[in-house]
């Protein structure tokens, strides 16, 4: 992504030292690449080629699969990163990690030159019933690993959506079981991470490495990369048993006003962990014609929807409803996979816990959003996913997460821009408008951002609960801060 800039032109003056820099970088990457792939094999590392081309431009966002790397690392086990990360390290090479590619952050996970860790060939899975645990590769993607396990009646807990991948787990993770299991990553049984120097430790919630551990479920790509993942298995059943109850539910946009109220409820007074919902408004843009329809997902852990939670979404007129008995592996396919492609993609993150009025601000400030910059869009969607204190308390205990929210209920916030097919440019009027979005809707007092839905600009680490415990890892696992200068990620650690 390009963001067109009157500072170009003082920028140009430079260009001589700049382009010196650059291109003393793209030696030295290119150099590493060569020593890589002489010592790991050219099927391991590539500078070309059909699966180099594919896998550089597969990214979900657009704005993330324009970048060339100088060569792309294809592990196929642990040791290969190991060798790969300690060569970036001693060279001092930019480098990115891609394992499902679903990331909306520009430049999180791709880089021009440098070199590309891409996960294609690490994706198995498997089910240990003696320790109740499942194991996975870092490239796997949730949709994959829920069909593969449920003839064996087991789930990790993962995300909602099919093309995602394992970076998931490393922000927190969101599931429509989370409200009795806690986010994705309570579920860490066991991780393998090679650290920036080439090292690999495995840390658990009890080994000197528990530090570390903790601060990997919500830490995302900061600390180290995680090339084996062992969690512990959700009984979920096959896709004969229908454990779930619920579906899908289209409003039109004369129901908006409701929606939004019943969302505030929902958020700030239901407490049954069984109960899981995700509210998104949305709207496709046509050149400057701007549909909305606002679509929920809900599901409760049983055989009917109670009336007492659910009843003032049912009794909102509606367009289409598709309602029933469900597998675990359904409720997660009900909005697809989520994976289409081509489309530059942006997020920005809030989290509500107030009145009616917090939502209902959030909701007319992203109407006017929408509509200031339509042409520039093909798609927005504004959603609200409710953390219950149930969540909260169940990864309280396992050990709590590096997030460590406040035990109260409240909504992570979503802001999702699907820029126009073949967009590459944002114009700063684009991207002001985005940010007086983001500006508009603060977060309430004490909490977290949710870090995978958030705009890179956004210094969610500093939500966080045990932030100076972040911190304090950080600085031990990576004491010359080369993750910090050698890849991009969030901010403010």
């Amino acid at each position: 992504m390009r963001f067109r800039s009157a500072c170009f032109v003082v920028a140009a003056a430079f260009s001589g030292t700049f382009g010196q820099a650059q291109t003393n970088s793209s030696a030295s990457s290119l150099r590493t690449c060569s020593i890589l792939q002489s010592s790991l094999g050219s099927e391991v590392v590539q500078f070309s080629g059909a699966e180099y081309l594919a896998s550089a431009s597969s990214a979900w966002s657009q704005f993330n699969a324009e970048s060339m790397p100088t060569c792309i690392v294809f592990p196929q086990k642990t040791a290969h990163v190991q060798v790969a990360m300690a060569a970036i390290f001693r060279n001092k090479i930019h480098y990115a990690v891609q394992a499902g590619g679903h990331s909306a952050m520009t430049g999180w996970n791709t880089l021009q030159d440098g070199i590309l860790f891409f996960f294609s060939h690490m994706q198995n899975v498997s089910y240990d019933a003696v320790k109740d645990t499942i194991t996975l590769e870092p490239g796997i993607h949730w949709g994959d690993a829920l069909t593969q396990l449920q003839p064996l009646g087991v789930a990790p807990m993962g995300g909602r959506l099919g093309d995602i991948g394992t970076g998931l787990l490393l922000g927190g993770g969101l599931n429509y079981l989370s409200g009795i299991h806690g986010f994705s990553s309570d579920s860490y049984v066991e991780l393998d991470v090679v650290l920036v120097t080439g090292n690999v430790v495995t840390a658990t919630a009890t080994n000197e490495h528990a530090d570390l551990f903790r601060a990997l479920k919500g830490g995302a790509n900061r600390l180290g990369i995680v090339t084996r993942y062992e969690v512990q298995a959700v009984h979920t059943g096959t896709n004969d048993d229908k454990i779930l109850f619920g579906g899908l539910i289209l409003y039109p946009n004369s129901s908006a006003e409701a929606l939004v109220q019943a969302t505030q409820k929902y958020v700030s007074t239901i407490n049954d962990s069984r109960a899981s919902i995700l509210m998104a408004f949305s709207a496709t843009i046509n050149g400057t014609v701007i549909s909305p329809s606002h679509i929920l997902t809900l599901f409760y852990n049983g055989t009917s929807l109670p009336q007492n939670i659910f009843g003032d979404f049912l009794s909102i007129p509606s367009t289409f409803t598709q309602l029933g008995a469900m597998s675990y592996v359904e409720a997660n396919s009900i909005l697809g996979s989520g994976g289409t492609r081509g489309f530059g993609q942006l997020f920005g993150a809030s989290a509500f816990n107030g009145s009616v009025d917090q939502y209902m601000n959030a909701f007319s400030q992203w109407n006017k959003y929408t509509s200031t910059i339509s042409g520039a869009l093909s798609g927005t969607v504004l959603a609200f996913t409710p953390i219950q204190k149930s969540q909260i308390q169940a990864g309280r205990a396992r050990g709590s997460n590096i997030m460590d929210p406040p035990l109260t209920n409240y909504a992570a916030v979503q802001i999702q821009s699907q820029f126009a097919a073949g967009l590459l440019d944002i114009s700063p009027a684009v991207e002001a408008a985005r940010q007086t979005l983001l500006s508009s809707i603060p977060r309430s007092p004490g909490l977290p951002l949710y870090i995978n839905e958030c705009d890179a600009g956004q210094s969610v680490f500093a939500t966080y609960g045990r932030f100076n415990e972040l911190r304090k890892t950080y600085a031990k696992y990576d004491p010359t801060r080369f993750n910090i200068r050698f890849t991009q990620g969030p901010i403010g650690l």
